[in-house]
This record gives structure tokens, sequence and C-alpha cells, in this order.
């Protein structure tokens, strides 16, 4: 299950009312890349897909397609603000590292299925 933070959900809430009827809720998946093997990417999106997982955090829905679910299982997404700068974070309990940019992580394997310690992502940091 993914988890939104009330600062996240309130944000979410703002972009989502700005962009309707077009976005109904906010895609988050993970894609192989990024300078630790997998990277994390976020979108609006109209609707639900199929093999979708949907959470509902008051107004906001979140879809994760099927093959990021067991990735994001137990990730709770904040939305801070700070002097460096403002955007998403994610705490993965399935992450077993991650690089500087905070965008990036590692899971001991590079998909589901795959052996640990095989190649992961081909983007620098």
């Amino acid at each position: 299950m993914v988890t939104l933070t009330p600062s996240a959900v309130a944000t979410l809430e703002r972009v989502l009312a700005g962009n309707a009827p077009a976005a109904k809720g906010l895609r988050i998946a993970v894609t192989d890349g990024g300078c630790a093997g997998h990277k994390y990417q976020m979108g609006l999106e109209a609707d639900a897909g199929e093999g979708d997982a949907v959470f509902e955090f008051g107004s906001v829905l979140v879809y994760v397609d099927e093959a990021s679910q067991p990735l994001l299982d137990g990730v709770v997404v904040d939305f801070v603000e700070g002097i460096e700068g403002s955007g998403f974070k994610f705490d993965n309990p399935n992450a077993t590292g991650s690089c500087g940019c905070g965008k990036s992580f590692s899971s001991g394997s590079c998909a589901p299925g795959s052996t640990a310690g095989s190649s992961c992502g081909t983007a620098a940091h």
C-alpha cells in the first residue's frame, strides 16, 4: 500500500484542482534507471489502467501499475518545503540503497523476478 502524508495530499489537491477535469489522480511508478537502479516517476492521470492498484486519500486518487506495486509496497510519500527547495520525498522500506538525488533507489534486484546483483540502470547521476 502507498501512503500520502497530509502535506502531500494538500499539495496534490491543489494541483489536481488546477488540472481538472483532465486529471483525476496521480500515477506513481518505478522504472529502471537512475543512479541507483530504479527511479520514481509521477504524473497526473485521467483514469486508472488495467491492473492498477488505486488508493484514495480524500479527493486524491493514486494509481500504481502492477509491475511497480511490489517496489512501492509500504512507501510513504511526503511533500517537503525547505530552504533548498520543495518537492515530493519517498520513504521506501523496500529500498536497500539510494543516491544523493533522492529520486533513485536500489532494492536488491532491478525488477521483480530478476536476480540480485544484476546490472541495474544506465543513467548517470
